[in-house]
């Protein structure tokens, strides 16, 4: 090959490899062990351990999936932060969403009394859930600090907070300061230009930390797949505002119950329009009560409750209500089906969902959406109109925040794998890409130090199943055999187990059985139980000999496989 047809590197691609962040020099190494978060968009938790010391941030739950029946939350497994408790000095909580926060009942009670900080509206939300859970905040070490602070967390951990626009007041970033390095955790974000509550993203502090230099960046991905600008808010509350002004009749608005600045702007609307306001639905009318009370959201007349909204002209209502992803007992569900106590939908209402349904709750809204259209509403929901916007940020303001940033190493977080491998891919393009990105798993520890980010093992990570009140009591296996029981039900056969025999057959979920298949069923069971009896085996292979048979019968009779369940007695 000649010189001139040797292939060339594209100029400073070199250098971007080798380079080094400006500050302090880089000393040990640093853990990161992400216990949730990680491959999903819920449940985030992170540990940060430097020698014997651990900074925690967040501690989230999640929502179960359509496989998971019967389930009520997801929480992170903790096993890794309950061995090295005397380690913790410190937990931060980036905002009161609860995918950072909900998991808090459940973990804290596990270890011994850490010192937790978090934002006025963060830890008014906490105290509220702990309550709720029976628990007694004062028993808990919660500080109050703003957005904006710093922290000295131990010897080793010094978290710099930066106000970030988000769905929800009082969110933060974090500069974490370390022997290592700095690592700015980007927190769930969006670069809002225009909040409405006027608050923009602290982006001063972000390109300080840039110019310091950064060893490691770990950012928010959820919204990596989408190119462009997530709209603002304030667009959001012109396009609330022209929808209630146009209402002819009663007008529902359902939203998430934390998104304190669209209910703040739903309110502000309504009142211009001259129509009174009311909340329906647990949550909506918790987070409304903390809000109000800690200052972050302003009503200028009242909130009215759903009784005094009967006698007043349906051109002057409006109802703000939870069920924006379609749950069966919230309340515009039951609206939508007719099962409400004391509201219903009719012809000429308006029902606004501002909201995009989260992953795997689309069939569920739709539902809604579906019956909410048979009662006659007129039914606005995004795309068709713009009554929503993300609260993180898209592929633009992705590219700005790390070209702020310009890390050495890089970690896409918040996100399904899909979400962090695009942010992967949009920063590897970047004119100055990081020296390595890792996509990690829960319960991956990754190691950093000044020259390399590598996985070095894994703890014990996953979720943990809340269920009714028991927690990590359902496992993988109950939660097969609740499918199975859904998908072909439940056979019940109990039998008195003696020289007369008698047995009694109970399906559920199965089919509608009539006399001559459960006689069948008993058949093949007595069957099996007076051979058993004469040939004097015992209760459990008797019971295994009833088994087998009746579940072969059954399959070969209906073509279905129901759980059967033989239960027997001897007398």
């Amino acid at each position: 090959m000649s010189e001139q047809s040797k292939p060339t590197r594209k100029p400073g691609r070199r250098r971007s490899r080798s380079r080094k962040p400006k500050g302090p020099l880089s000393i040990g190494k640093l853990e990161i062990v992400p216990l949730g978060g990680m491959g999903e968009i819920g449940k985030n938790i992170t540990a940060f351990r430097y020698e014997d010391e651990i900074l925690v941030v967040d501690g989230g739950l999640a929502f179960p999936e359509e496989h998971m029946p019967g389930v009520d939350i997801l929480i992170p497994r903790i096993d890794y932060l309950v061995e090295n408790a005397g380690l913790i000095k410190g937990w931060v909580l980036t905002h009161g969403h609860e995918d950072h926060i909900g998991g808090m009942p459940f973990l804290l009670p596990q270890l011994p009394k850490i010192p937790l900080y978090g934002a006025k509206l963060t830890l008014g939300l906490l105290r509220g859930k702990l309550e709720e859970f029976g628990l007694k905040p004062g028993e808990f070490d919660l500080n109050v600090v703003s957005p904006d602070e710093t922290l000295k967390i131990g010897r080793h951990f010094t978290v710099d907070l930066f106000r970030m626009t988000h769905s929800i007041p009082d969110n933060s970033g974090l500069i974490i300061r370390t022997p290592v390095g700095n690592v700015v955790h980007t927190g769930d974000f969006k670069l809002d230009p225009t909040p409405v509550d006027g608050k923009v993203s602290h982006l001063a502090k972000v390109a300080q930390a840039g110019a310091e230099g950064v060893l490691l960046l770990i950012a928010d991905s959820t919204n990596a797949e989408r190119p462009g600008i997530t709209p603002s808010e304030a667009e959001v509350a012109v396009a609330l505002d022209a929808a209630i002004g146009a209402a002819e009749g009663r007008v529902f608005v359902t939203t998430f119950a934390s998104h304190i600045h669209r209910v703040q702007s739903v309110i502000r609307a309504a009142e211009r329009h001259g129509r009174k306001v009311a909340m329906e639905g647990r949550s909506m009318l918790k987070f409304a009560k903390i809000a109000l009370e800690l200052g972050y959201l302003e009503v200028k007349d009242r909130l009215y409750t759903t009784d005094e909204i009967k006698d007043i002209p349906d051109r002057e209502v409006l109802v703000l209500a939870t069920g924006s992803q379609g749950q069966p007992m919230a309340v515009l569900s039951r609206l939508a089906f007719g099962r409400h106590a004391k509201l219903s939908v009719g012809e000429g209402d308006t029902v606004i969902l501002s909201s995009s349904p989260i992953p795997g709750n689309e069939e569920a809204v739709n539902r809604v959406i579906n019956k909410l259209y048979e009662l006659g509403a007129h039914v606005l929901y995004p795309p068709a109109y713009k009554v929503h916007a993300s609260g993180h940020a898209s592929r633009e303001e992705l590219r700005f925040l790390y070209n702020l940033v310009q890390p050495k190493f890089f970690v896409p977080w918040h996100g399904e794998v899909r979400h962090q491998t695009n942010f992967k891919w949009l920063v590897e393009k970047m004119p100055k890409p990081p020296v390595k990105t890792i996509v990690p798993e829960n319960g991956d520890v990754l190691v950093l130090t000044a020259d390399d980010l590598k996985k070095t093992g894994r703890v014990k990570a996953g979720a943990l199943y809340v269920d009714g009140l028991g927690v990590g009591d359902i496992t993988d296996d109950i939660l097969e055999e609740r499918q199975a029981m859904a998908a072909d039900g439940i056979v019940i056969l109990t039998a008195l187990v003696s020289e007369q025999p008698v047995v009694e057959v109970v399906s559920r979920g199965f089919v509608k059985a009539g006399q001559r298949l459960h006689a069948e069923i008993r058949r093949v069971a007595l069957e099996a139980i007076e051979r058993g009896v004469r040939e004097k085996k015992p209760l459990e292979q008797i019971r295994d000999d009833v088994y087998y048979p009746a579940k072969k019968f059954i399959r070969k009779a209906t073509g279905r496989d129901p759980i059967l369940i033989p239960i027997l007695f001897e007398a």
